[in-house]
């Protein structure tokens, strides 16, 4: 009898284990690992386009440090069910591969150790294995992968006459407008429906998408048109950038480059790539202008406007309850006495009160702000900038003098996070956040 009893215990585990490993997978395995070739592989015949994707943002979304001391700290101390779905859905869009293949399917597993591949992020293999969008939002992508890289199947891309030895190849007009991108530039709360980013919309619902096929600019009209010297962005020149797409291919008009430069410059300094670092400050720096308005001089008011002359979507875009974007202003008498100033970081590199930052803030459903975006079930305001428009802001000065002449020197910087928030995830002064200055403008203005 103890012997039968051993026998029907060993079964009893293993079964345990395959219910366990089910309970995993079962919401987000729709496919195996295996199926998916490496980037490496990819590289022998593409190494020009491989080199630019390597350590870029797309390449970094999983292991990007800071992501992942706030997407874990979002998570924890959560009780409510709903918030906790939010919160453990990150890797949808951080590692559609591995959320694909059902490890990690959700927050919490990011901490396993995970399959090699699974960390390489937004990858050759997810985006030319795709077919097109189920939805707009949250990786809502539709791809058909093959079987490895002994069966690589069919890859997908922006041209019609493509040939390889290696794996199929078929045209996709999919890859060459803004819904491959806007899968994942749209992120809504997977209960509460927020939109928590809008990237996509932003671009879709502005000029930037005009129904004249001369005039539109697709997401990969800037982004993917952006190497060193060339920003291409809205307000740039945006030539074309001839090359082969493999190592092997024809000669063609246009090779779209992968460096997918954003507004972050951050994880690139601290992955000591200063080449991308300088890529986001030249695409940062032909974003925006600066205006200066002293009609209301008078009344001791002076205007600031902020034009959105170069992104086709909102600026600040992305997680913008994160983002800081914001007008530094100083304000000197005719004896060089400083009589204004806001938004001039402290010595802790924190922002004062008063600064005027362009941004998003969230809410808990009942007005009061909230920084976790699992949390997030209304939008209490959106002060940012659309593309081709302006906003205003307004200083009043009442300690200026009725006669001389006041000098005025106006800065918008950028930071993709705050240095509080910095501080608190990684150890306060161990990161100082890197800020860009985006525009700058000074005057000089009769008081009388």
């Amino acid at each position: 009898m103890k012997t039968g009893r051993k026998i029907l215990i060993i079964p009893m585990v293993v079964i345990v284990a395959i219910c366990l490993s089910a309970i995993i997978f079962s919401n987000t395995r729709q496919y195996d690992i295996s199926q998916f070739v490496p980037p490496e592989i990819c590289s022998g015949c593409h190494e020009y386009v491989f080199n630019q994707w390597y350590n870029s943002m797309h390449n970094l979304a999983l292991v990007d440090p800071v992501y992942k001391k706030i997407a874990f700290f979002f998570l924890n101390g959560l009780a409510d069910k709903d918030e906790i779905e939010e919160a453990e859905s990150c890797p949808k869009c951080h590692t559609p591969i591995g959320y694909m293949t059902g490890l990690p399917g959700k927050t919490s597993e990011e901490k396993l150790i995970l399959p090699n591949l699974v960390e390489k992020g937004i990858q050759c293999d997810f985006c030319h294995t795709a077919t097109g969008a189920s939805k707009m939002y949250n990786n809502g992508m539709l791809i058909d992968p093959g079987q490895g890289d002994k069966k690589p199947g069919v890859k997908r891309g922006p041209f019609k006459d493509s040939e390889s030895e290696y794996h199929q190849t078929e045209y996709s007009q999919f890859h060459r407008e803004s819904e491959i991108c806007g899968t994942c530039h749209n992120v809504r709360h997977v209960v509460f429906n927020t939109p928590i980013e809008s990237t996509y919309d932003e671009w879709k619902n502005g000029p930037y998408n005009s129904p004249d096929p001369e005039k539109k600019v697709t997401c990969q009209g800037c982004h993917m048109y952006q190497r060193p010297g060339v920003p291409g962005t809205g307000s740039t020149p945006r030539p074309k950038n001839p090359g082969k797409a493999s190592d092997f291919g024809p000669d063609r008009d246009h090779i779209s480059t992968h460096y997918f430069i954003g507004g972050n410059s951050l994880i690139p300094m601290l992955n000591n790539n200063m080449d991308k670092v300088k890529l986001v400050e030249e695409r940062l720096k032909n974003a925006a202008v600066l205006k200066i308005d002293d009609s209301l001089i008078k009344e001791k008011k002076i205007i600031f406007e902020v034009h959105n002359t170069g992104a086709g979507h909102y600026i600040p875009t992305g997680l913008t309850n994160v983002r800081e974007m914001w007008l530094e202003i100083v304000v000197k008498d005719d004896k060089g006495k400083t009589v204004f100033t806001t938004g001039i970081p402290d010595t802790n590199n924190y922002l004062p009160k008063n600064t005027f930052i362009f941004n998003t803030v969230f809410g808990d459903g009942k007005g009061k702000p909230v920084l976790n975006i699992a949390r997030a079930r209304e939008i209490l305001s959106d002060r940012r900038i659309p593309p081709l428009q302006y906003l205003k802001e307004t200083i009043s000065i009442p300690k200026l003098k009725n006669s001389g002449i006041v000098s005025v020197t106006c800065r918008l910087l950028y930071r993709s996070v705050p240095q509080k928030i910095l501080d608190d995830l990684m150890g306060k002064g161990r990161i100082k956040a890197p800020i860009t200055e985006m525009a700058r403008v000074e005057k000089e203005i009769p008081l009388n």
